[in-house]
This record gives structure tokens, sequence and C-alpha cells, in this order.
């Protein structure tokens, strides 16, 4: 199981955060979050990094050359969009960068996702993933609250659609079962392995490593 440790915003965290057997860690760069991360920090980090290790730079409706310029300075090459962008956005970058697409999701279902997917499709614009969030009003993210796991699993179209990253409100006590559930293709955390809000405890990430990979042997 593909696992990612996100809201990193320093380089022993994304050390230990590797080392305990993370797959990626996620850097956001969105302004608004309390894991926002500088754009220096980020580099450092990156340049840090077992190889085995992917940085994933977290951008939200940021604008294409600001993508492109921090992605630069950092060493990204991989990208996750976690806004209101089109699939026109995706389809100017999808030749750079490998992108993951975030999509919140609530019990509406996900035809939404379906029709992003299908413009995405017309435009030639390939996505490495989709992940899913939970759909909160006024939020784009990091809430901890738990996406509708069941509506996922019936709704998802596993191999005609990108492979499939959950989030939304997992942690180590949970992730077996979300896992279970859904059957994606990885997950990813972030306030579900802190203490307190943007401050990583490194007991609870080696836990949810060790209970989302041990669940898919």
């Amino acid at each position: 199981m593909w696992t990612k440790i996100c809201g990193i915003r320093d380089v022993a965290t994304a050390l230990a955060s590797a080392q305990a057997g993370a797959d990626a860690i996620g850097l956001n760069f969105y302004a608004n979050s309390p894991r926002v991360v500088a754009s220096d920090t980020a580099a450092e980090v990156v340049a840090a990094l077992p190889p085995q290790t992917v940085p994933i730079g977290v951008f939200v409706n940021h604008a294409a050359d600001d993508v492109r310029a921090i992605a630069k300075q950092c060493g990204l090459r991989t990208i996750q969009l976690h806004g209101d962008e089109p699939p026109e956005f995706v389809a100017e970058l999808a030749g750079e960068f490998r992108i993951v697409r975030a999509f919140r999701v609530g019990e509406d279902g996900l035809k939404h996702v379906e029709d992003y997917l299908d413009r995405c499709r017309l435009l030639g614009a390939a996505l490495w993933a989709c992940l899913f969030d939970t759909k909160v009003s006024g939020h784009y993210g990091g809430t901890g609250q738990i996406a509708p796991w069941e509506t996922i699993r019936r709704e998802y179209k596993t191999g005609e659609w990108p492979p499939l990253i959950l989030a939304g409100g997992l942690r180590p006590q949970n992730v077996a079962k979300a896992i279970a559930t859904v059957k994606p293709w990885g997950v990813d955390v972030a306030g579900g392995v802190e203490s307190s809000v943007a401050c990583k405890d490194l007991a609870l990430v080696r836990q949810f490593v060790l209970n989302a990979t041990h669940r898919s042997n």
C-alpha cells in the first residue's frame, strides 16, 4: 500500500517519515493552510530525501507559472492540485509534471469526478492519480473528517480511472478498515498523525505506515 505523509514542514520530520516507510511526503504551499511550508525549506527537504521517497508539492489555485517556479526551485516532479483547477489547467501542466488531482467527495457521489476525468481525457491530459478528500463547505482539505468510504467503494471505476489515493480523516486506528472497505491504491494522512495542528507525532507516523502496509499485505 502506497502511503503519503502530508504537511511536512522540516527536514527531520521528512527523514523520519521516509525511515518509517512512507512512499511520499507532501509539501503544502497553500498560504491559508496551517501546514504551509516556505519554498526555501521545501527545497531543503527535497534535497535531503532518499531517492525512494517521492516529494509532492500541494497547490491550491496557484497560477501555472507560480507552480512551475516553486516546483523548479524545490526540485519537484510530482504535484497535487487541491483547489478549483479546471481540466485545462491540468492539460497545461501535464507534460511537465506527474499530477495528482484532489477531489472533495460527499455522499452525493462521484459524478463530478467522472465529468472532470472525461474532460481531461478529451484534452489528452493524463493524471498520475486521483486523491479523494472529504467535502466540507468552505475548506479545501485538512479537516480531519472521514470521507464517505462506501460511496467511494461503490462508484469508483477502478481500472478505468487513475489510481485512487484515499484521504480524509485517516489515522492509525482506522486506516486498515479504510483500506479494507475502499481498496484504494494509496492512502494519505496529515492531521491524523499529529499531536497538535501541523506538528507531526513520529510514533503516529510509524504506526500509520505499519497499519497501512500490514493491511495490504
